[in-house]
């Protein structure tokens, strides 16, 4: 998605790449921080979200997009859907 600001992190259980902006209240989870629990803590609520599904662990029925996420020897990938029109 054009314009939508995307979030690496690298916990014990990997790397995960995760939208920046909270679906409650559109903060920046850059601004958060991570869990032993393999979570994202939004800055300014305290909701937290796994980073491998991207649901909520607290704070209610919420989500955050995820992201593939692959190291190779050449740098760190990010898979993002275009459409067709905008490859």
């Amino acid at each position: 998605m054009r314009g939508e600001k995307i979030c690496v992190t690298k916990t014990q259980k990997g790397l995960f790449a995760f939208g920046d902006k909270c679906p409650h209240n559109g903060a920046s989870l850059s601004k958060g921080f991570c869990t032993k629990e393999n979570e994202i803590v939004c800055p300014l609520h305290r909701y937290s979200f796994d980073l491998e599904s991207g649901k909520a662990t607290t704070g209610g029925a919420f989500a955050i997009k995820t992201y593939p996420i692959e190291a190779r020897e050449n740098g760190v990938f990010v898979g993002i859907k275009a459409k067709w029109w905008e490859a």
